[in-house]
């Protein structure tokens, strides 16, 4: 009973802090739903960003990912980092200044550009619901995996209340209760998991103990660069450093640069969002080592359930609660952010009719929190799965045209609507095609052949 009062009790507190955040808006305008009236500050920016960028994905899949692999796994997350660090120097900045300008309000708009850019901007609108709505039915279903682990109940329940919470703040207050509740979130994240995290490696008997053990189960666990690349661990690393820079293809995180007060904010916001990653990311890996040794592994045992299983079996009640809330709020923060931005790529890009009107701008976020617990009650794949695929796509497909309108260079509504087709084709014959996702994660020949359209087809 102390478990689930302790959870109940950070659900509503994000539930909370989301309905405070909407008496706070400023007007019932769409920019004010879907902008926040570009009043955000730094801070706010940097954890909301963080906090939707990490997801459930870290917590369930990532620790799966570590959990069965070994330290090899996190250069995943090395490479997220500092790919993304790296983008933060050249992109929103000019992001924030553009779409202003332009006066542009989704990421769909901002690349179809100011003059005929009718077909880009539906074709990267159509591209975000398809990949955006997949990777926020992955954050149901991680968030559902807590629940299932918690209290036995079936994935559906865990889905379902996901899904209503995520629509009940995100409906009254738009993108400010998004980023409110986000900025929560990711304090919860960070404590949860160095507390699962710190009680794990004093349980496994301290980090030189863990470390042997670890050995002792199976060398490969504490090999820090894995063998037998296909093409190297050069390219293998390559690979994740464009897929953090392919944050710039995430309309859900991007949204975030084009809502901060000031463009120099976001100077200071590159730091934090960075170092919050960080943070996380160290959490997360000595968590799932730390499960490796005191959850062995057998047949019937799924990695992604992990984190849940090892609070359950080291924590407290009050303390559980709290680690199944962190896990809970890091797909919340992903999953609202992502209904806002298929929502407003159809209020705002596929009907432009609808545009201004606060009302259907609503009624659109209730359509896709409805499509998008159907996919989470229905698909199959795992959050790993699920996260990694849309993610490419996106970076792919959205990000070499992100690069081209912020550095302004020119580009006709039919090449920017061939690079975005060119990025997603490439993704998706690189992974199932010719199945070399594991080699290269396909971010990076997928940006290539972007970029590779756009300078031929420059020229002609």
């Amino acid at each position: 009973m102390t478990v689930i009062l302790a959870f109940l009790f950070f659900l509503l507190l994000f539930v909370g802090i989301g309905a405070y955040a909407a008496r706070r808006k400023r007007s019932k305008t769409t920019d004010d739903y879907l902008l926040a009236d570009r009043s955000v500050g730094p801070w706010f920016t940097a954890l909301s960003a963080m906090a939707t960028n990490s997801s459930g994905f870290m917590f369930v899949g990532f620790v799966g990912s570590i959990y069965a692999s070994g330290i090899s796994a996190a250069w995943l997350s090395v490479g997220w980092i500092f790919g993304a660090y790296f983008t933060w120097f050249w992109i929103p900045e000019r992001l924030r200044e553009q779409s202003a300008e332009q006066g542009a309000k989704t990421i769909p708009t901002f690349l179809g550009g100011t003059t005929d850019g009718s077909w880009p901007r539906a074709t990267a609108a159509i591209v975000t619901l398809l990949f955006l709505g997949a990777y926020a039915s992955a954050q149901l279903s991680a968030g559902s995996k807590a629940l299932q682990v918690l209290f036995g109940w079936p994935h559906a329940v865990g889905a379902v209340i996901g899904a209503v919470i995520v629509l009940v703040y995100c409906f009254s207050g738009g993108i400010r209760a998004s980023i409110w509740t986000d900025v929560a979130q990711s304090f919860v994240m960070i404590g949860s998991i160095f507390l699962l995290a710190g009680v794990g490696v004093v349980e496994a008997g301290g980090f030189a103990s863990l470390w042997q053990k670890l050995e002792a189960i199976d060398p490969q666990l504490v090999r820090v660069v894995p063998e037998d690349f296909r093409f190297g661990f050069g390219l293998y690393l390559l690979g994740w450093l464009a897929a953090g820079a392919g944050m710039i293809g995430q309309p859900q995180i991007m949204v975030r640069m084009m809502a901060v007060k000031r463009v120099e904010d976001l100077r200071l916001s590159r730091h934090i969002y960075c170092g919050a990653n960080v943070l996380l990311s160290i959490g997360c890996v000595v968590a799932a080592l730390s499960c490796r040794v005191l959850l062995p592994a057998d047949g019937s045992f799924d990695p992604e359930l992990a984190l849940p299983t090892l609070s359950l079996e080291l924590l407290p009640p009050v303390l559980v609660g709290l680690i199944i809330a962190g896990l809970f709020a890091a797909s919340m923060s992903t999953a609202d952010s992502q209904v806002l931005v298929c929502s407003s790529a159809i209020t705002q890009d596929l009907f432009p009719s609808w545009r201004d009107s606060y009302v259907k701008a609503k009624i659109g976020t209730v359509i896709v929190a409805v499509v998008v617990l159907a996919i989470a009650l229905t698909a199959s794949e795992s959050v790993y799965t699920m996260v990694i695929i849309a993610w490419s796509a996106l970076a792919a497909a959205l990000g070499p045209l992100m690069v081209v309108r912020c550095f302004g260079w020119r580009v006709t509504p039919r090449l920017a609507t061939t690079m975005i087709l060119t990025g997603v084709a490439t993704v998706l014959l690189w992974r199932f095609g010719l199945g070399l996702s594991g080699a290269v994660y396909e971010v990076l020949p997928g940006a290539v052949m972007g970029f590779a359209v756009y300078f031929i087809g420059r020229g002609k």
